[in-house]
């Protein structure tokens, strides 16, 4: 995989926001916290722009300024302000040939496993799930940034991070998937997911457990479940019933899925929509290993 160079003081980070808008407030406060930690910051042009109510810009603005940031050679890192909805929309109009021949750490989550599986299959760009500028860093979510900081500046997580098994094994991979929703979302299109030979990561916010369910259903009924080696399940957060308040809950919706599978399953990783959002990195090999119950990382995601 190609990755990109490690961040350190005094180096630039680009702020992109490649889904939903930005306020101009958010985005002056993730400036100021971004340079309080030591770094230079350079802003998408069209970061703060509005489109349609719930897009931070045009498809191909939101693309122009993904473009300016991997050609700019100031840049040390690409960081997105927030994830939301719109990411998919760019994805066609994104020169996938350039970025892959331009590799830099690229940061984001949620709506942003968009651009995470397209570079990591398109373009063999290792890619970081973790929080962004917007939205941890300005909720001072010191753990959460911490980690970041740690993976992006060291290329490794700072030790192993730890879960609950759920099936027994050990298997080294590498580390694919995020935000279910948006798995599912590419579906038949050019950027399904490959999960196959892949530990896959799964994460949450705001599906009720039917809407869970009918999604893995999805992937079970596309064979993407029995292609991926193992699986890391990670924060499913306000995925309480509503509609079917009597019914299953995310937890056994979950469990219904993974337990026993006959793959290593590790559940309970703070790694998505909650506190803490700790840093993955993606597109690199892992060890899931359920008798330690921990997910070891075996190769860094940064070059010097």
């Amino acid at each position: 995989m190609r990755k990109g160079k490690r961040l350190q003081a005094g180096d630039t980070i680009g702020l992109v926001a490649p889904a939903s808008p930005v306020s101009i407030e958010r985005i002056q406060t993730a400036i100021a916290i971004l340079r309080r930690l030591g770094f230079r910051v350079k802003t998408g042009e069209n970061a703060g722009k509005v489109y349609g109510g719930y897009m931070a810009g045009t498809p191909l603005e939101r693309a122009a300024d993904l473009h300016a940031m991997f050609a700019d050679d100031d840049v040390q890192a690409i960081l997105c302000l927030r994830g939301g909805y719109g990411a998919t929309q760019i994805l066609p109009y994104l020169d996938l040939e350039w970025i892959r021949e331009n590799p830099k750490l690229f940061i984001g989550y949620s709506d942003i496993t968009a651009l995470h599986i397209a570079f990591q299959q398109k373009c063999g760009l290792a890619t970081i799930h973790g929080p962004m500028a917007a939205v941890e860093f300005i909720k001072e979510d010191d753990l959460s940034v911490q980690s970041l900081l740690q993976l992006a500046s060291t290329g490794v997580p700072a030790g192993s991070y730890t879960g609950e098994a759920w099936s027994e094994g050990a298997v080294t991979a590498p580390l694919t998937g995020g935000n279910l929703s948006l798995i599912c979302a590419l579906m038949g299109t050019p950027f399904e997911i490959d999960t196959s030979g892949k530990i896959l990561f799964l994460e949450e916010v705001h599906e009720e457990p039917y809407a869970i369910d009918r999604m893995l259903t999805q992937l079970q009924l596309s064979g993407k479940l029995d292609d991926a080696s193992g699986f890391v399940l990670g924060q499913w957060t306000d995925c309480e019933p509503e509609a079917y308040a009597d019914g299953f809950t995310a937890q056994e919706v979950l469990e219904k899925f993974f337990c026993g599978i006959g793959k290593p399953v590790l559940a309970g990783i703070q790694s998505g929509h909650g506190t803490p959002n700790l840093a993955l990195p993606l597109g690199i090999s892992v060890t899931l290993d359920t008798a330690g119950q921990r997910l070891h990382f075996c190769e860094t995601i940064v070059t010097e």
